[in-house]
């Protein structure tokens, strides 16, 4: 007997992933957390039947949120993480010794515990002293905070569910006013693919655009992710993630990874035709 995950894309489009067996299941007072371990894709956390991370691409994800901010502003020294339970974005910015201390607010404490038993590799941050956990909402954390980091990542699940606060007005004012004068915000910006996802990007392109005078758009391709094709959003209050990026200083920091790079930061801005247009529809 063959056991299969199936995540439905659209009401037309399933993805399936053969998997070898169901490791962990809980449901919390948040969500219902799945961790599958497949042969193609190695072990899969799905939050209420979505695929978050697999272990085979999770590095695609967490470079391109954590690295595209960090080498405009490599002078960040307090960062706020709002989601990322999963410890991958908080990894990837431990490998910066400039970072002073990192806020990591996670709503579902149940997330944070599951991961760190059966994914180890990617939770390896979260004992690191420099970094503070929160179990809270994010919405409200941010709320009481006032030129405080450097960066905001909002590493959020989709607009629904815990993660539906994450993506409206009134969060995005209160990050604004969270970030210092050379603070950046970097946000999961959902796929420009399928109608109902690209509704919710331009949604909050939308509101991102009225909070930030800089508001820019990049694109990252991630296998196991509704069309492969994801995008982040990047928004400051005055740094352009192309023509401030000190990436002579970044190679020095030695950091090695496996898909961000200097080049690929440029052209990752550079977007098809058809999404310029659906941001374009957005902005005044």
């Amino acid at each position: 007997m063959e056991l299969w995950f199936t995540e439905a894309h659209t009401k037309n489009v399933r993805f399936s992933v053969r998997v070898d067996q169901q490791i962990f299941t809980k449901k919390s007072d948040f969500q219902r957390i799945d961790i599958f371990d497949s042969s193609e894709f190695g072990k899969m956390l799905v939050l209420d039947g979505c695929v978050m991370l697999t272990e085979k691409d999770e590095f695609i994800y967490h470079e391109m949120i954590s690295h595209v901010p960090m080498s405009v502003n490599l002078n960040a020294k307090r960062i706020l993480v709002i989601g990322g339970g999963d410890g991958g974005t908080v990894r990837e910015l431990l490998r910066y010794p400039s970072i002073e201390h990192i806020d990591l607010v996670e709503i579902d404490e149940e997330v944070v515990i599951a991961c760190t038993k059966y994914l180890p590799n990617i939770t390896v941050g979260l004992s690191d002293p420099r970094l503070t956990l929160h179990f809270a909402d994010g919405l409200k954390f941010v709320r009481h905070c006032y030129n405080e980091y450097d960066l905001i990542i909002v590493d959020s699940t989709d607009p629904f569910g815990p993660g539906e606060g994450l993506f409206t007005k009134e969060f995005y004012g209160n990050c604004f006013k969270a970030l210092t004068d050379d603070g950046i915000m970097v946000n999961q910006h959902e796929s420009p693919f399928y109608a109902k996802d690209a509704e919710a990007m331009q949604r909050a392109h939308k509101r991102i655009v009225e909070s930030f005078p800089v508001s820019k758009v990049y694109q990252l391709h991630i296998p196991t992710y509704p069309s492969g094709h994801w995008l982040f959003g990047f928004a400051a209050k005055g740094k352009h993630p192309i023509k401030d990026a000190d990436f002579a200083a970044w190679k020095k920091l030695g950091i090695t990874t496996r898909y961000y790079n200097p080049n690929l930061h440029i052209a990752s801005f550079a977007l098809p035709t058809y999404v310029q247009e659906l941001l374009e529809e957005e902005e005044p």
